[in-house]
């Protein structure tokens, strides 16, 4: 067993041990909102939004962008689980914006194993052969973070299968200061 793996089961065991009535909370949140935000370490969603377990569903990906499967999600959250108002919140310093479909198509065409940022460019580590099936991929990656918010709450609130009466908000979390920004 990996080190890693152990850690994660003792985690695990000591969180099973406190768990006290949480196998008690409904299955809507108890909050009725939902929020899309990045999947970046630094983000603590239910820390930056005052959270605890139920109460609100936490949407995450790479950026915290508005993707098919994020409002997949958030359609599910309000037709059948009640949530009735959401939040975009991408945040400063987001990996997103370090890259171009472009760029992370041609590194996974040479390798598939992890590249390193070296002298703000994003280089293999070797070129073991990779696959071209990442140049098809839409990565969702934008260069000014203000407007990528703009963007994905538009799409959102423009999608087809979102009633126009759920407020959608848009924000920036600061991950220096942890402050959340409204855009608007």
């Amino acid at each position: 067993m990996s080190s890693l793996l152990d850690e994660v089961l003792t985690a695990n065991r000591a969180y099973q041990d406190a768990f006290g009535d949480k196998g008690s909370l409904a299955l809507p949140p108890a909050r009725r909102f939902a929020i899309l935000t990045c999947m970046d370490a630094r983000l603590d969603p239910a820390g930056f939004a005052g959270l605890a377990e139920g109460d609100a569903h936490v949407i995450r990906n790479a950026g915290g962008r508005a993707s098919d499967d994020a409002i997949r999600s958030l359609v599910i959250s309000h037709k059948l689980l009640g949530t009735g108002e959401w939040f975009v919140i991408h945040h400063t310093d987001c990996g997103m914006e370090l890259f171009t479909d472009a760029v992370m198509g041609q590194l996974l065409a040479e390798d598939l194993h992890t590249a390193r940022f070296v002298e703000g460019r994003w280089e293999n580590q070797a070129k073991a052969g990779g696959s071209p099936e990442g140049r098809y991929v839409k990565w969702l990656t934008f260069t000014h973070l203000e407007d990528s918010v703009r963007e994905d709450v538009q799409r959102i609130r423009n999608h087809p299968l979102v009633p126009r009466d759920i407020p959608v908000h848009g924000f920036v979390y600061d991950v220096r200061s942890g402050r959340l920004l409204p855009v608007s």
